[in-house]
């Protein structure tokens, strides 16, 4: 009796053994490769799955999920300015090609590197510095595109590729600030001139048109005079006095207005006028009359 319980124990025991090692749960975002005899078998994706034990053995557990690699790498522009690159590569195993990832490839981490380096060493030096960080996004675009061609052949796909920093020593960063500073003063140089150019124009244009008001106003002030002078001459000859008689009480009143302009004037100043009237203003009239006839003549 004993020995029939002991037996169905290590039965039962072999049994869940052998359960135990029969089934297996894949979890999600994996797949397991499983080899029979030490030859690949299959691949199994998330789920419950049967091996046979000890004959058949997971041999690799593969992420598929996406994982990110950043390089960085040292190279020299076609303006022979060397600068370091930084790309970020996100791959993962193509679900498709899980057993070619794992049997074709022993680091592919290290492979993804090296085929990165080569695209940037071929990418950047046909570029100047400026153009480089120009087109960064096509330059990521064609290693992308290069690196993805070499790795789907071995089951991997690489989903993206990022420059992340184009980094030029210290001293070429100082020269391109240097440079930069002085475009922008040289621009900013042109718009003080242009400025300037436009208040002369302006100013100019205002004093001339100042001095033209002042000339029309000018010509109104003397031709107002004039309309009075003769306004005046006709009142007098209207009145039955003879030409001479007028002309003299004309530059007499106008003789007045100098006299009355000069006293009013705030400037300091001495005016010596005749002392004898009418005699005196005679001989201020004759050297008038005397002078506007030498004149006319």
């Amino acid at each position: 009796m004993t020995g029939s319980l002991i037996s169905t124990i290590i039965l039962i025991v072999l049994i869940l053994v052998l359960l135990y090692g029969s089934l297996y749960v894949v979890p999600q975002q994996q797949a397991y490769i499983v080899e029979r005899l030490g030859k690949f078998k299959k691949v199994t994706y998330a789920g419950l799955h049967v091996k046979i034990p000890i004959v058949d053995r997971i041999s690799m557990k593969t992420n598929m999920r996406v994982n990110q690699l950043s390089v960085k790498l040292e190279t020299k522009t076609l303006d022979n300015v060397f600068v370091t690159v930084v790309v970020s590569t996100q791959f993962r195993v193509n679900p498709e090609n899980v057993a070619t990832a794992y049997y074709e490839l022993r680091d592919p981490a290290g492979q993804l590197r090296s085929y990165i380096e080569d695209a940037l060493r071929s990418a950047i030096p046909g570029l100047k510095l400026d153009d480089a960080f120009a087109r960064k996004d096509d330059v990521a675009s064609d290693v992308q595109k290069t690196v993805g061609q070499e790795m789907s052949k071995f089951g991997f796909s690489v989903i993206k590729t990022l420059v992340t920093a184009i980094d030029p020593s210290q001293q070429v960063k100082n020269a391109m600030d240097s440079i930069n500073a002085a475009q922008r003063e040289k621009e900013a140089t042109r718009e003080r001139a242009q400025a300037q150019q436009i208040q002369i124009e302006t100013q100019a244009a205002a004093e001339a048109e100042r001095t033209r008001l002042q000339g029309e106003g000018q010509a109104n002030y003397r031709r107002e005079i004039a309309n009075g002078i003769v306004d005046q001459i006709k009142s007098l000859q209207g009145v039955g006095m003879n030409i001479a008689d007028v002309n003299n009480v004309v530059l007499f009143n106008q003789y007045l207005d100098v006299v009355r302009s000069l006293s009013e004037s705030p400037n300091a100043k001495t005016v010596v006028l005749p002392a004898s009237t009418p005699g005196g203003y005679n001989e201020l009239f004759n050297q008038v009359t005397q002078a506007t006839l030498t004149t006319q003549k």
